[in-house]
C-alpha cells in the first residue's frame, strides 16, 4: 500500500499537456476552420476537433496493446486525419501541403490563462516537466510558441509507450531520478490520474470545465480518486507551498 499523500514529500511535478496546461479544443477548431477556407472548403472546425479527438484513445490504445508497432503521435493525427476528410466528402479538397498544416495544428495550441504564471511559481520550488503523448518535436514547438515555463519536456515518444501505460509513467520517475511518490502528476482527465496513481505518482486532479469545448462536458473530479483538487495551477501552487 502507498504511503499517505503529505504534500513536503514532493520533489517533482509531472504536467500533463494537452487540455492541462493548452486548450487544445479551440486552438485545433480555429486552425482547421482558417485552414480550411484558404482552399475553399466549409468545415465546422469545432466538431472536426471533436471527432479528431476522439480517435485519439483508441489509437494509442491500440499501440499500447501491441496491435501496430510503435509510431509517435503525429502519425496517429495524420491517419485519423485521413478518415475524417473521406468521411466529410472533402479528401480532394487538400493536397499534401494542407494535410500537413493540419496535423501541425496541435504543435501550435494556446496556453490557459493561469498556465504560464502557474507553471512559474510552481517551478521556483519544483521541477516542472511537461509529460505528454505529444511527440517531442511537438512538445518542443508547442512549449515554445505558448512560452510555457517547463523545466523539461518528457514525451511518450522517450517510453515508447502512451499514457496510461505503466511504462509512460515509469519513465518519468526513471528520467527524473526521482521515487514515483515524491513525483504529482497534474492531470485533467480521470485516464491519466488513474494511471499515474497505479503507478505510485502522487496525483493532483486539474478540473477545467472547458477543455472538451461548449457542448461536452469535461471530466469531473468526482469520476477518480486524486490526492488533490485544483481549479488551476495558481490554486495547486497555494496548496503545494503556501
Amino acid at each position: 500500500m502507498s504511503p499517505p499523500f503529505e504534500p513536503g514529500m514532493v520533489s517533482a511535478l509531472a504536467v500533463d499537456v494537452f487540455g492541462t496546461t493548452v486548450d487544445w479544443r479551440t486552438g485545433v477548431a480555429d486552425q482547421v476552420t482558417d485552414i480550411a477556407a484558404r482552399y475553399g472548403v466549409e468545415l465546422d472546425g469545432g466538431a472536426f476537433a471533436d471527432a479528431w479527438r476522439d480517435r485519439y484513445l483508441p489509437a494509442m490504445a491500440r499501440v499500447n496493446r501491441g496491435e501496430r508497432d510503435w509510431v509517435y503521435l503525429d502519425t496517429l493525427h495524420r491517419e485519423s486525419l485521413e478518415e475524417l476528410l473521406h468521411i466529410h466528402g472533402v479528401a480532394d479538397a487538400f493536397d499534401e501541403e494542407a494535410r500537413h498544416r493540419l496535423v501541425r495544428a496541435w504543435h501550435h495550441l494556446p496556453a490557459w490563462d493561469d498556465a504560464v504564471e502557474g507553471l512559474a511559481r510552481l517551478r521556483r520550488h519544483y521541477i516542472v516537466a511537461a509529460v505528454s503523448n505529444g511527440g517531442f518535436a511537438l512538445l518542443t514547438r508547442l512549449v515554445k510558441a505558448a512560452g510555457l515555463p517547463f523545466d523539461c519536456i518528457i514525451s511518450a515518444e522517450l517510453a515508447r509507450a502512451y499514457k496510461p501505460h505503466p511504462r509512460a509513467y515509469q519513465t518519468v520517475a526513471a528520467l527524473l531520478d526521482t521515487p514515483p511518490p515524491r513525483v504529482l502528476m497534474v492531470a485533467c482527465h480521470t485516464w491519466d490520474i488513474d494511471g499515474a496513481r497505479q503507478a505510485g505518482f502522487g496525483t493532483a486532479f486539474l478540473h477545467r470545465p472547458r477543455e472538451k469545448g461548449p457542448h461536452r462536458p469535461a471530466d469531473q473530479a468526482s469520476d477518480t480518486s486524486s490526492d488533490l483538487t485544483v481549479t488551476g495551477f495558481d490554486e495547486l501552487a497555494d496548496l503545494l507551498h503556501p
